[in-house]
């Protein structure tokens, strides 16, 4: 019996390690594609720009864009080489983790305020140009960006928060 145990410990531990490479192969999937999106909408600011005759890199918004990509890039590349491939020696990966974490959620609340000062610059030119303050389009900027900056606090939510274990049984009935 305890050999079988052992198989099926060994096969559970097999499917638990599987599951964490899954999900940081994930991970790193879905923050690439980010870092490439970032890039994008970048460059399609600049041309947009050039096109329009319109200066570039003057805003605070813009210099906040380009240093958070910038950010963005570094975080991704130091966690493919420390995490992922190579891989860090264990203690290296165990000590950079909460840093990793940290400054992820850094860069993520300077995205989501970025975001917001993104929708406030570009509600400002368009009430220069006429667009009525209490108009549609107006409501829709700032609705918008209220909604950006709620799902950018309930992400950070939820990595604060911990799913309750299933052998926690610290609560009791009243």
């Amino acid at each position: 019996r305890t050999l079988k145990f052992e198989k099926c410990s060994h096969y559970e531990l097999q499917v638990i390690a599987s599951v964490e490479e899954v999900k940081k192969v994930v991970h790193l999937v879905l923050h690439v594609i980010a870092l490439i999106l970032g890039i994008i909408g970048i460059y399609a600011a600049f041309k947009y720009h050039n096109e329009s005759s319109i200066a570039n890199l003057y805003s605070l918004h813009s210099w906040l864009g380009i240093g958070i990509i910038v950010l963005y890039g570094i975080q991704w590349i130091y966690g493919f080489v420390v995490f992922f491939y190579p891989g860090g020696a264990a203690g290296l990966r165990r000590e950079s983790l909460p840093w990793h974490v940290v400054v992820g959620l850094f860069v993520y609340i300077l995205a989501v305020a970025n975001a917001a000062i993104g929708f406030l610059e570009k509600l400002t030119f368009l009430e220069s140009s006429g667009l009525a303050k209490y108009g549609a389009e107006a409501y829709l900027v700032n609705f918008t960006a209220v909604v950006t900056i709620l799902y950018g606090a309930l992400v950070i939510f939820t990595v604060f928060s911990k799913a309750p274990q299933d052998d926690d049984f610290s609560y009791s009935d009243i």
